[in-house]
């Protein structure tokens, strides 16, 4: 129903029926919350609609990262294996490197 049928929206009297002043007053309440409801609804539908794409913005961005992430973890752990093998190297081989 929209705020145009609630304000067209004719009732038959009868005997002893309602009051035709109060009932259209009723209705005239009734319009002005109905509008606010419907701006109100507007509103959490743009609010939700932005929320929606800072979470999908937000989980690109994890994605990006965790990626990344992985990249560096991986060359950091070959940088400490390289550094690990040229310890051991030194280690095991140094006298000889050094005698030669």
């Amino acid at each position: 129903m929209t705020q145009k049928e609630i304000l067209e929206k004719d009732f038959k009297t009868k005997m002893r029926g309602y009051d035709p002043t109060e009932v259209d007053e009723f209705l005239d309440v009734v319009i002005r919350d109905y509008d606010d409801f419907q701006k109100e609804i507007e509103q959490l539908k743009a609010e939700n609609d932005r929320l929606l794409d800072k979470v999908d913005e937000q989980a690109k961005q994890m994605s990006t990262q965790n990626s990344s992430s992985s990249q560096t973890n991986s060359a950091i752990s070959n940088f400490d294996i390289l550094k690990r093998l040229s310890n051991l190297e030194r280690h095991v081989f140094g006298s000889k490197l050094d005698s030669e």
